[in-house]
C-alpha cells in the first residue's frame, strides 16, 4: 500500500519508525509547520519531520488541512490508506481520500479517554490499566469503529512520561498490525460502546495547580500525571515549584493544614499533609531554575517550620 504517515511528536516517531522497518511503503509525511524553540527562537522541525528527513521521506507541512493547494498535493501521492498518531483533527475531506480509508493509533482503550490527553487522564483519575487503540477515523473525534486493542497496566508510582515511553512501544507494534490486516484485507472491526465513554481533554496550565485539600492518593495521582510535563505546580514564598516525584506516605493522620511542609520531613524529601494523609515530594523545578532532587534543593534551601505550600481552595 501507498500510506501517507501524519504526526508530529516523539510518541509518533517510534510508530513511523516501526512501519518503515516492517517494509510499508510511506510515500509523505505530513507534519506540523517548523516553531520557534529555544533563546535565540530559532525555527525548529518537529521530531517526525526530523525523522523523515533523514530516511529520505518527502514532507508536507500545510499550516491548514483544508488548504486547497495542500489537498491537491496530497492527491498527487495516491495514498492507499492514511495513517494518523499524536497529529491534528482531520477534517473530512482529508480522512476520506484514500481507498483504504484512515487509521489513528490512541492512547487509551476506547471509548474511555476520548480526547487530547488520555494518558495523563488515566493516571490522574488512578486507573490501574489503560491500554492503546487503532481505529478507523470518523468525523466526531476518537469515535470511529476499532480494529486492534491491548491493554497497559498501571503501577502505583509511574509517571505520564514513563507510561507514554511504555505505550509509544506497545503503540507502534499494534499499528504495524493493523497496517497488516489492512493491507492483506483480514481486517474486522468493533464498534465502539457509547455507554463506556469518559473524557480526556486537554490539560492546560491552570489545570496543573496541586490541590492539597485532597486526599494523599489524590494528590499522588495527580503529580505523577502531569509530570514531566505539563507538571504540577505550587507555590512556597510566592515563588512557583513544579513537582515531579512523589510517593504516598503510610499514614492516613491529619496533623497539619493542608499544604503544610511537615517537621519529620528530612534532608532527602518534602513531606506535605493532605485531606487527609500524606505525601513525600522526591523532585522539584523552583521558578526559574532546572529540575532537581529535593536534596539537592535542601542544600541550598534549608526549610523552616512553619512553611506552607499555596493550594487551591
Amino acid at each position: 500500500m501507498r500510506i501517507v504517515f501524519m504526526g508530529t511528536p516523539l510518541f509518533a516517531v517510534v510508530s513511523l519508525k516501526r512501519l518503515l522497518k516492517a517494509g510499508h511503503e510511506v510515500v509523505a509525511v505530513v507534519t506540523v509547520p517548523d516553531k520557534p524553540k529555544g533563546r535565540g527562537l530559532k525555527l525548529a522541525p518537529s521530531p517526525v519531520k526530523q525523522v523523515a528527513l533523514e530516511s529520505g521521506l518527502t514532507v508536507l507541512q500545510p499550516q491548514k488541512l483544508r488548504d486547497p493547494g495542500f489537498l491537491n498535493q496530497l492527491k498527487t501521492f495516491a495514498p492507499d490508506l492514511i495513517v494518523v498518531v499524536a497529529f491534528r483533527i482531520l477534517p473530512e475531506e482529508v480522512f476520506t481520500l484514500p481507498p483504504k480509508g484512515a487509521v489513528n493509533l490512541h492512547g487509551s482503550l476506547l471509548p474511555k479517554y476520548r480526547g487530547a490527553a488520555p494518558v495523563n487522564w488515566a493516571i490522574i483519575n488512578g486507573e490501574n490499566k489503560t491500554g492503546v487503540t487503532t481505529f478507523f477515523i470518523q468525523k466526531q473525534v476518537d469515535t470511529g469503529n476499532m480494529i486492534d486493542q491491548v491493554e497497559i497496566p498501571i503501577s502505583e508510582n509511574m509517571t505520564a512520561g514513563e507510561l507514554h515511553d511504555i505505550m509509544a512501544e506497545v503503540g507502534a507494534e499494534v499499528l504495524v498490525k493493523t497496517v497488516h490486516k489492512i493491507e492483506t484485507g483480514n481486517v474486522q472491526t468493533f464498534v465502539q460502546d457509547e455507554s463506556g465513554v469518559t473524557r480526556a481533554p486537554k490539560i492546560r496550565k491552570e489545570d496543573c495547580l496541586t490541590n492539597f485539600n485532597r486526599p494523599a492518593n489524590e494528590v499522588h495521582n495527580f503529580i505523577r500525571g502531569l509530570c514531566p510535563y505539563p507538571a504540577a505546580f505550587t507555590y512556597l514564598n510566592g515563588k512557583s515549584i513544579k513537582l515531579f516525584e512523589s510517593r504516598l506516605v503510610d499514614d492516613t493522620s491529619k496533623r497539619e493544614a493542608p499544604g503544610s511542609i511537615l517537621s519529620d520531613s528530612d534532608d532527602e524529601i518534602i513531606a506535605v499533609q493532605c485531606n487527609p494523609g500524606i505525601i513525600s515530594i522526591h523532585e522539584i523545578q523552583v521558578q526559574g531554575k532546572k529540575r532537581m532532587s529535593v536534596a539537592d534543593f535542601l542544600r541550598g534551601h534549608p526549610l523552616s517550620s512553619g512553611l506552607k505550600f499555596e493550594s487551591k481552595d
